[in-house]
């Protein structure tokens, strides 16, 4: 495994706050350096408020981009000297592009574009990453295991595939949240009390999860089928659902404009 390398971590929000504190707890660098001008609950070494209060002589091997992607574009030139000397980009600011980085830091600088997703917050995300032909093996390495801290971690070739990804798993927490509401609203609509509802919902919802982790090797369709009695009550349930149209052609419809919203944000 390579050395732990020297973190500088632009932005301490919720999705850069939760990358802190498990770096810290799985001591995944050598030392880091974090620019936040609010106030930070997680202890660090060294916090500052911007650019310019960076330690002398503090050399990062890796830079953190966790910051809201719209402001990006008013300080990422600043990092360029960083980007000159062989430091890679870890991005995980939605809808930036490798591209705008290789604008703004050259074409030589080694950038790494993330779609993280809010399950991450404890340590159950899943984070696609795509790394531009700068990167080196060592440092995707090493991005592989700071975003790996929060979840697992896949690896596409093709960067357009961020854009499904983000679709799918970067929205994916609000269709299962909508799920919870929906099935707590039925269920409230046929006389059960709005928090027996909810609470049926919620723990069905996580329950169902942690089988479908506990049961990797099945597949969600033979999941589903096991739960389901020929003629029973999940059968007339899924009849419905399944119905054209239906959960699937909806969920088409759904992923698709998602996917087409972050093709039009990224560019």
């Amino acid at each position: 495994m390579p050395a732990k390398p020297n973190v500088l971590l632009v932005g301490c929000g919720k999705m850069g706050g939760a990358l802190l504190r498990r770096w810290q707890e799985l001591l995944l660098y050598k030392d880091i350096c974090i620019i936040e001008p609010s106030p930070i609950s997680v202890l660090a070494a060294k916090q500052v408020a911007d650019f310019a209060s960076i330690p002398e002589g503090f050399k990062p091997g890796v830079i953190v981009m966790a910051v809201k992607p719209q402001v990006l574009p008013d300080m990422a030139s600043q990092y360029k000297s960083y980007a000159d000397a062989g430091t890679v980009i870890l991005s995980i600011a939605a809808g930036k592009p490798v591209s705008f980085f290789e604008k703004e830091l050259g074409k030589k600088a080694a950038v790494i574009r993330s779609m993280p997703n809010t399950p991450a917050a404890i340590g159950a995300g899943i984070t696609v990453a795509y790394a531009n032909k700068n990167v080196t093996a060592t440092q995707k390495t090493q991005a592989t295991q700071l975003l790996g801290a929060v979840g697992d971690v896949l690896w596409v070739e093709d960067e357009k595939l961020l854009n499904p990804v983000t679709a799918l798993s970067g929205s994916g927490p609000a269709y299962v949240f909508l799920l919870i509401e929906a099935m707590a609203e039925a269920g409230r609509k046929l006389g059960l009390s709005k928090d027996m509802a909810e609470k049926l919902a919620r723990q069905t919802v996580i329950g169902s999860a942690a089988l479908a982790k506990d049961s990797s090797s099945l597949s969600p369709k033979k999941l589903r089928e096991n739960v389901t009695s020929p003629g029973g009550t999940t059968a007339a349930a899924l009849a419905v659902l399944m119905a054209k149209p239906g959960m699937q052609e909806i969920f088409d419809e759904a992923l698709k404009a998602a996917s087409t919203r972050a093709e039009e944000l990224s560019v």
